[in-house]
């Protein structure tokens, strides 16, 4: 049997060693030094379990004052939808504005809950021109669990709540350090992006839900389905082949439109598109990539267009992902660097495992 034995950094630093070895400091000399060593690492655990104690007191005092704030705002705000504590606290504090404007009326119930963001179905008010609304409310920005955001990010200028770049140096720096206001602003910036690009690709003539507000968390939009349910997401369904040749062709359309007003997608797939009445909508913006500014856009437009192949394919729909990426690309005047790389692939993802194993056979 063999085993290894970790010595502290700071024995490993003096200069000695200790097993079968001569040492210049005697047994007494060397214990001393481990307790040291010890109580240092016990003052540093102390501190840190303080720190922790300071962060959770810290949350506890925040979510107190929301839950206070819930209250205040309940007893002018009611909804139909029933909500756990905490979830109802966020989402009053996160409607309230909407509702003051009179944009919803009501909350009617949750249509979709996700890892960055849930939506709801809401009842317009008198001064919207949608029979149904979706609110889709993000999660507190401690709460989220997006991966890897930084590489839609990059090239990106951080926007306000007002969807303008960010103009004052005390929030471009407190971004740049990370701060805990700084990571506040790029949580607001991340959907101001989704908002900003739903108002463009909207009047570009998409196939987007119709964005109507931003406030605080939250995004209010056209509801696509009815009042009994939501529309489906695309993966979902299954199509005739003629059917499915006509929607590629429109998913197709949509991505060149967007290519044309400078958007990559960046998580486009049959799970972010939703199908209702054959009409198809494309949903979930808050990743966009910029074509000319993100070195990583040919990459994840490349990516996008491959997982859209993948679902049309499976429908019985002839396409090469490659050739329509190249084409759509260099089509706009970007130029092509390579295929896929790993790092953008997200191995939790079958449509991304199999791009991969593609690519590698």
């Amino acid at each position: 049997m063999s085993f290894c034995l970790t010595w502290p950094q700071e024995v490993v630093s003096c200069g000695f060693f200790i097993l079968g070895y001569k040492t210049e400091m005697n047994t007494n000399d060397y214990a001393e030094l481990l307790e040291e060593l010890y109580d240092s690492n016990e003052r540093n655990t102390r501190s840190s379990k303080r720190l922790s104690r300071k962060r959770e007191s810290k949350k506890q005092e925040t979510d107190a004052q929301l839950f206070v704030r819930a209250q205040e705002i309940s007893r002018e705000f009611r909804f139909t939808y029933k909500a756990a504590r905490f979830e109802e606290a966020w989402l009053l504090d996160s409607l309230v504005e909407i509702a003051e404007h009179q944009w919803i009326t009501d909350v009617l119930r949750k249509v979709k809950s996700g890892k960055e963001a849930s939506v709801y179905l809401c009842r317009p008010g008198g001064g919207v021109d949608a029979q149904l609304l979706a609110a889709k409310v993000y999660r507190p920005r401690s709460l989220r669990n997006l991966k890897n955001d930084q590489q839609y990010r990059t090239g990106r200028t951080d926007l306000g709540e007002d969807g303008k770049a960010l103009w004052k140096d005390a929030d471009v720096h407190a971004v740049e350090k990370r701060t805990a206001y700084g990571e506040a602003v790029r949580h607001t910036s991340w959907i101001a992006y989704e908002f900003k690009t739903l108002e463009v690709l909207h009047e570009a003539g998409v196939d987007v839900p119709k964005p109507y507000a931003m406030v605080k968390n939250a995004i209010l939009m056209r509801f696509i389905g009815d009042l009994g349910t939501a529309a489906p997401t695309l993966n979902s369904v299954r199509l005739e082949l003629d059917e499915a040749k006509l929607l590629f062709e429109r998913v197709v359309w949509n991505i060149d439109i967007m290519l044309k007003h400078e958007c990559i997608h960046g998580d486009l797939s049959a799970y972010n598109i939703l199908y209702w009445d054959g009409d198809i909508a494309l949903i979930d913006f808050p990743q966009v990539v910029l074509p000319e500014s993100n070195p990583a856009s040919w990459n994840i437009f490349q990516r996008d267009v491959a997982r859209i192949c993948q679902y049309f394919t499976a429908q019985g729909v002839t396409c090469n992902a490659h050739k329509l990426a190249a084409d759509l690309w260099t089509s706009h005047g970007h130029h092509i660097v390579k295929e896929v790389h790993p790092k953008y692939l997200d191995p939790d993802k079958r449509e991304d495992r199999r791009l991969w194993q593609k690519q590698n056979r």
